[in-house]
């Protein structure tokens, strides 16, 4: 059996103290991973299904190959996993905030940060994703803008619950605005909340897209012994 609890990073960062740690789970009897930020946990190892299913619907949502895809939030990896497990992606671009997380991968403190790297198509990139999607330049560092096929975004826990006050302005109308410079026509956005649907952000996201919704995504909760729920909102700006 491994240890029952291990620590196996700190770091105080700008937005709080970062917390990685591992511990042996007796109610799933397996390892779990979790990220904290303060007293909030950012990422469970015990919850994936809703951070796999944002990119798996996104790459659903898109028609052919060679896709250049960009991921808000890096966390545990799931869901840059799921977007790599699509041969139809040709790059993938993950954007978080937090270097030290892009380190935990790049060290193999985190298991999916070996596949992740060994991947040609992926490349993490420290930055704000809310200000870079803000900016004219858009993304990627290397190639001012450039567009992408899809962007799915996991770092909030939902257009309301923000881990900064700052990211708030990126879920109004003007916000989403400037997120759609950056798609392709026909780019689809693809967008994870803990919340259940918030029909003034599907409103929202109307402004400058079409198809906009919101779907409801059941997984188990083994630590609760229930079923529980998150949000996937999906939308795509228009084909021309």
């Amino acid at each position: 059996m491994a240890k029952r609890f291990e620590e196996l990073d700190w770091r105080e960062t700008a937005m709080g103290e970062l917390v990685l740690r591992r511990r042996w789970d007796l109610t799933v009897r397996s390892e779990v991973y979790e990220i904290k930020l303060d007293d909030e946990y950012l990422m469970s190892s015990l919850f994936t299904v809703a951070e796999a299913e944002i990119g798996h619907r996104a790459l659903a949502a898109l028609a052919g190959t060679d896709l250049d895809v960009a991921v808000g939030g890096l966390g545990l990896g799931y869901t840059a996993q799921a977007v790599l497990a699509s041969e139809r992606v040709r790059s993938l671009l993950v954007i978080d905030a937090l270097d030290v997380v892009i380190d935990w991968h790049k060290r193999g403190l985190i298991p999916a940060g070996a596949e992740l790297a060994a991947d040609p198509r992926c490349t993490l990139q420290h930055g704000d994703f809310f200000a870079l999607a803000r900016s004219a330049t858009g993304f990627d560092s290397t190639q001012p803008g450039r567009r992408f096929h899809g962007i799915v975004i996991d770092i909030d826990h939902s257009p309301r619950h923000l881990l900064h006050p700052s990211h708030a302005d990126f879920y109004t109308p003007a916000g989403l605005h400037q997120l759609a410079r950056h798609l392709h026509p026909g780019g689809v956005i693809s967008l994870w909340s803990n919340d259940p649907p918030d029909d003034e952000f599907t409103a929202a996201l109307g402004h400058d897209f079409i198809d906009a919704r919101a779907d409801v995504v059941s997984f188990d909760n083994p630590l609760q012994q229930r079923s529980a729920t998150a949000t996937v909102y999906l939308a795509r700006t228009p084909a021309s």
